[in-house]
């Protein structure tokens, strides 16, 4: 089947191609299962990742993004812009009347791709009908009559290409072929705009060796936490290949690099981080399953050195990528995040004063169905417990209501007015 040719591959979003705009690359890259302890930029002391802390360094550093406490509720709020109770269905899957990022950026001429981890069932033909011309991804299948069929991402892996099952992978790597891919897809499309949007399959469990692990060769499928920190700094390592790419290319100032990740570390997983140990909270609604690093670095567009306490959270991706790009996104369409880009030139813009969190784990049920109101220090759920996050990081113990007066009745009545408006 030819990419993008066939018309069931391109929605129709209902506005021209914008060919008027100065259009930058864009990279949106999406780590799995790492908190914001992990990024030594961030204060780990467990890990070291040279490559994101100099992106941090000649771009922005974001201290306060946060994502849903899972992984598929993030894929899905990531590309549609939209909060969960609109359209997460179940884990594992994605709604193929939704419109994402892929969709609007690629209405608005820009060439995309996605490669790493997919998650969104909907087989061979879901990536292409989720906005992208071409794809390279683990886990298209999920089960088959029942059964697990998804293989390896990392040593041999079971990769799909743009419809079709690769064959020669033993012996490879998975994160390799990804990054191979996207450096090809780069080179290919260095004359047009491009968008790549890259989920990787690191830093998530099995904790198995990199191919920089001193017994890679022997011990591939070798089962141990202790891989967690060679998986972390392969991560960073990919990530410098494809800037280093960039740089040959001399595509470096047309490209805006954005890094985040989907959820916080796996519960596994204890990191060193400003002196003190963190347990992974993956699954959790805690800043350990939520708090998630963010950078933005675009030599000469967006100036270096900078550290934001803006709030985001995944819907802003959407239509950051709209403002970035130039294209609109279709007013049918209810998007609820808010654009930082303004942010990213060092202008105030519209910063969020909450963020808000619907988590369902459908599909997951070992992990409880919870909504939240919070901003960088004040949570709320919807169960009416109010923590101090400063004070009380893993939201132990809870605000008497007869301490809640003044400024902080006023703001707890606003986060409860989110509630109210969120259905």
């Amino acid at each position: 089947m030819a990419i993008g040719t066939s018309s069931l591959l391109i929605p129709t979003i209902g506005y021209s191609r914008n060919t008027e705009h100065d259009q930058p690359n864009i990279i949106l890259i999406m780590a799995d299962d790492l908190g914001y302890e992990c990024l030594s930029c961030n204060g780990s002391e467990s890990y070291q990742t040279p490559n994101l802390d100099q992106l941090a360094k000649t771009g922005i550093r974001f201290e306060h993004c946060y994502s849903q406490p899972l992984c598929t509720p993030s894929r899905v709020q990531i590309m549609t812009g939209r909060y969960n109770f609109r359209n997460y269905k179940m884990f594992g899957f994605f709604d193929l009347r939704e419109t994402t990022f892929g969709h609007v950026l690629k209405n608005a001429g820009y060439q995309t791709c996605i490669a790493g981890k997919w998650q969104l069932s909907n087989g061979i033909e879901g990536p292409f009908l989720a906005g992208f011309d071409e794809y390279c991804l683990w886990q298209i299948y999920t089960n088959v009559a029942g059964k697990d069929v998804r293989g390896s991402r990392y040593a041999d892996p079971k990769i799909h290409q743009n419809g079709q099952l690769l064959q020669d992978v033993r012996g490879k790597y998975g994160p390799d072929i990804f990054c191979d891919f996207i450096t090809n897809f780069i080179e290919r499309h260095q004359d047009k705009p491009f968008c790549v949007y890259y989920p990787m399959v690191l830093t998530h469990d099995p904790f198995v060796p990199t191919p920089m692990s001193e017994d890679w060769n022997t011990q591939k499928s070798r089962k141990d936490e202790k891989y967690f920190a060679d998986m972390v700094f392969y991560m960073d390592l990919v990530i410098g290949r494809i800037i280093h790419r960039l740089e040959e290319l001399k595509l470096r100032e047309k490209t805006i690099v954005i890094f985040t990740s989907d959820n916080g570390t796996h519960q596994r997983i204890r990191s060193k981080f400003k002196g003190q140990w963190l347990q992974g909270g993956k699954g959790e609604m805690t800043d350990a399953g939520t708090h998630v690093p963010l950078i933005v670095n675009w030599p000469g567009s967006v100036p270096g050195g900078q550290v934001s306490s803006a709030l985001i959270d995944f819907t802003d991706f959407f239509p950051t990528l709209s403002d970035i790009a130039g294209a609109p996104i279709p007013e049918r369409i209810k998007i609820d995040g808010v654009s930082f880009y303004p942010q990213l030139s060092g202008s105030e813009g519209n910063p969020r004063e909450w963020v808000f969190m619907h988590y369902w784990g459908r599909g997951r049920n070992i992990f409880q169905t919870r909504r939240c109101v919070r901003n960088q220090r004040w949570k709320l759920y919807d169960d009416g417990n109010f923590f101090d996050i400063t004070s009380d990081p893993f939201e132990q113990h809870p605000i008497e209501p007869s301490k809640i007066v003044g400024e902080l009745a006023i703001l707890h009545k606003q986060f409860q007015s989110v509630f109210d408006a969120m259905k």
